[in-house]
């Protein structure tokens, strides 16, 4: 049987309409980054387009790379040397496609990085908060899950790394609102939206705070942790679903 292929433009434009990226403001394009050749057969996905993936990709014999951490971001320097030129010459000179997709992938309610971790977490989201409705808010589904420490074993165990956790361990669960990555500034918002406990992938030092003042007890499981999946199960489904070879490659990042 012949290895299948996807044509490259059909991609982004199934992409588009399958992540909605145009409803989102976002800190950086969306979509096709870096064109290369016009077949896709095999797809490899990563969550950050480092060095590291796009070396390990193009061993891989990727025809495009996927990830949720891209390049162009708002405010970083246009020019093209250093680090971005080594980048990206690298996947000029191999003809590769870097797709990138960033609030649009924590957000999809099936692979989103949210939704993602909901699942493995085992957490049942009932509403969402904050800006775009980028938080979600919800209840743990094991009944044996009673605690801000229980939850903090639970997070340990399924992302294979210990949550710093703020607040009193022995807390009992109410409501629970989670964002993957750094989305400590919405902390406020699940506060307001009735959240006793916040779960994100990162903590600033002002954040330490607000969360000790408010009793609202605060997990930081890691950006990297916390939005492995959602390009994962992204991936997944598309080959899956035009029946292209996937391949996810973790470049482990402790942060």
């Amino acid at each position: 049987m012949s290895q299948k292929m996807m044509d490259r433009d059909d991609l982004a434009k199934y992409l588009a309409g399958t992540l909605d990226i145009t409803r989102f403001r976002d800190f950086c394009p969306n979509g096709l980054q870096v064109e290369g050749r016009k077949e896709i057969k095999k797809l490899v996905s990563g969550v950050t387009a480092s060095q590291a993936l796009l070396e390990a990709a193009i061993e891989n014999g990727a025809d495009a790379i996927l990830v949720h951490h891209g390049y162009f971001w708002r405010g970083e320097d246009a020019r093209v040397i250093g680090q971005k030129h080594r980048r990206l010459k690298l996947l000029l000179a191999h003809d590769v496609n870097l797709f990138a997709y960033h609030l649009p992938l924590d957000m999809h309610a099936e692979f989103g990085n949210n939704a993602q971790l909901a699942r493995r977490l085992g957490l049942q989201a009932e509403s969402r908060f904050g800006e775009d409705e980028l938080g979600w808010l919800g209840t743990v589904n094991d009944p044996s899950i009673t605690s801000v420490g229980e939850l903090a074993l639970q997070v340990e165990r399924q992302l294979g790394r210990r949550p710093l956790v703020i607040g009193d361990p022995a807390q009992k669960l109410g409501k629970i609102a989670w964002c993957t990555g750094a989305a400590q500034s919405l902390l406020g918002d699940a506060i307001a939206a009735g959240a006793n406990v916040y779960l994100s992938g990162e903590i600033s030092e002002p954040t330490v705070h607000l969360a000790r003042e408010s009793g609202v007890a605060y997990l930081a499981c890691g950006h990297h942790a916390t939005e492995r999946y959602g390009v994962q199960a992204l991936g997944e489904y598309l080959a899956a679903q035009f029946g292209i070879v996937h391949h996810f490659i973790d470049i482990d990042n402790p942060v």
